[in-house]
């Protein structure tokens, strides 16, 4: 499939560091991004879809790094159905697994949480809500878990493993099991600040220091945060990313994001929601903790959009949250809203008013071209003027 955006009035391209491109067309094929820049007669003739952005603002898909999917698009902790495919009309369309923890009566024994791992990233392997991608089964660290257990699980296709529901005697008690895993190629995450539900425990930045994870999960709180002096701690004095979240707490939330601003570790910085959980469904999750930080700090909202994007694959190896060639084309239109005192998106997230999400394309097929169900909508008016396609998108 060859698809083209037109007509762009801003890209932003996932990176904080080079956070704008001068293209003003896009040109995505079989999935990928194939080029930025500019189109001809011949690229518009050859294209099975264009879309004209109308002067709008271009960026990727914005990953959540901490989505509590069980199987299918359910939620048993909110007892929702479509939950992911309504995230991907909140511009979310990468969704990583926060571990499969709210699977009723998930099983606890070490037999029991390779299966589970490998049977929902098995489920999710195919399986796209909504257009979006699924990193599911995120293997959950019980005592007795080994190397050998994480080799296997590995050579299954998990890559995912989370630190916190364990039945340890203390958190510390997770740090061998950590260290086993990423020397088995897995990606680490601890649930950190106090306890969230029944089972887990109070995780701080002494213990998170003692388990060195790559991923520092909702560290300003999911719900509750941790103690004050441990944020300086896990910032200054370790390599491991820091993870808010919407569902935590805000202050801390804008705190992390200063310090990581002002010491230029910005890269470590990663935005997602901790959703679906006793906080609720919250398909705008990514926008909201965005235009807070956007309006409430002095930081540039095209940087917070790198931290929902490019900093996110860049700490989780994947080959999205970038606009450039060779990268998986998932791709929004961002709007600035109707009604709204902004020209643009970038502005309104800066004056704190969430952008309208115009049109989101993801594995290069267009999943809805207009305006999203979820957010307001845009004042541009964003449409396709070309498609060949049938029933791929409204």
């Amino acid at each position: 499939m060859y698809g083209i955006i037109q007509n762009i009035g801003c890209v932003v391209t996932g990176s904080w560091k080079r956070p704008f491109s001068d293209a003003e067309a896009l040109v995505c094929e079989n999935g990928k991004i194939v080029r930025l820049g500019s189109v001809d007669a011949a690229d518009l003739d050859r294209a099975d879809y264009v879309v004209d952005a109308n002067g709008a603002t271009v960026c990727p898909g914005f990953i959540d790094s901490q989505v509590h999917n069980t199987f299918g698009d359910y939620t048993p902790r909110q007892k929702t159905v479509g939950f992911l495919e309504s995230y991907v009309h909140g511009g979310t369309t990468t969704a990583i697994s926060a571990s499969e923890v709210h699977v009723p009566g998930r099983p606890k024994d070490v037999e029991g949480v390779k299966a589970l791992a490998v049977a929902a990233h098995k489920c999710f392997e195919h399986y796209r809500p909504g257009g979006m991608r699924v990193h599911a089964g995120s293997v959950i660290l019980e005592p007795g878990i080994e190397y050998e257990d994480f080799v296997e699980i590995h050579k299954k296709g998990v890559w995912l493993a989370k630190a916190g529901f364990g039945a340890v005697n203390t958190p510390f008690d997770y740090a061998p099991m950590v260290k086993a895993a990423r020397r088995a190629g897995l990606i680490t995450t601890v649930h950190t600040g106090g306890a969230s539900i029944p089972g887990s425990s109070a995780i701080t930045g002494e213990h998170l220091i003692a388990m060195n994870p790559h991923v520092s999960f909702h560290i300003n709180g999911g719900p509750v945060a941790m103690p004050e002096a441990d944020f300086e701690l896990i910032a200054l004095h370790s390599d491991i990313a820091m993870q808010v979240c919407t569902a935590g707490n805000l202050r801390t939330m804008i705190r992390l994001a200063k310090m990581s601003v002002e010491n230029d570790i910005f890269h470590r910085y990663l935005i997602a929601t901790d959703t679906p959980t006793g906080s609720g469904i919250m398909p705008l999750g990514m926008i909201y903790s965005m235009i807070y930080l956007a309006s409430l700090t002095d930081i540039p909202p095209e940087w917070l959009i790198s931290a929902s994007t490019g900093n996110v694959a860049d700490i989780y190896n994947l080959n999205c949250g970038y606009l450039e060639a060779g990268k998986d084309a998932d791709i929004l239109i961002l709007d600035a809203p109707l009604g709204g005192v902004a020209r643009t998106a970038l502005e309104a997230m800066k004056h704190g008013d969430p952008p309208a999400v115009a049109a989101v394309i993801t594995d290069g097929v267009p999943r809805f071209v207009g305006k999203s169900r979820n957010t307001p909508a845009p004042m541009r008016e964003i449409k396709t003027v070309k498609s060949k396609l049938i029933n791929y998108f409204c």
